[in-house]
């Protein structure tokens, strides 16, 4: 399925605008999250607990794919050490002596702003699609109803 043609699907869904929105808004938040693996059972669950749209909320998920993946994350990590205050985000590694347990050591440290940085990261972006899919709702279906 093309990107066209979950945009259109998104925009056909029988409910409000505003009760689209939050479904795709949930997703979003959801598919930034850093809780890899379960992006899509928790969007699905989220969004059937608070009675939303259950197929748009996954189409929001999917914001985060195989080529988006990284510079979301990236991003995301920059921008949570900026806001806890480090001042080097890449730790020196040498990699002639680096073993699986001296990665894990070297790499703990950004535990904490990539989950920072996730969740804020999400947050927004959450917040601004929720308004683009609400106006995009509308504009369809305005211009569907007047025959455009």
């Amino acid at each position: 399925m093309a990107f066209r043609d979950k945009l259109r699907a998104i925009l056909d869904v029988k409910d409000t605008p505003h009760r689209v929105a939050m479904s795709f808004a949930i997703g979003i938040l959801w598919g930034m999250s850093p809780l890899l693996g379960i992006h899509t059972i928790g969007a699905f669950f989220t969004a059937w607990l608070l009675g939303l749209n259950r197929f748009v909320a996954v189409v929001g998920v999917y914001i985060t794919n195989p080529w988006t993946i990284v510079p979301i994350y990236s991003f995301s990590l920059w921008f949570g050490a900026k806001l806890i205050g480090m001042k080097q985000i890449l730790p020196e590694i040498e990699w002639k002596n680096a073993t699986f347990m001296y990665l894990i050591n070297k790499l703990s440290p950004l535990i904490l702003p990539f989950i920072v940085g996730t969740f804020i990261v999400g947050a927004i972006t959450s917040i601004v699609s929720y308004f683009i899919i609400h106006n995009a709702v509308v504009s369809y279906r305005n211009k569907t109803k007047n025959g455009a």
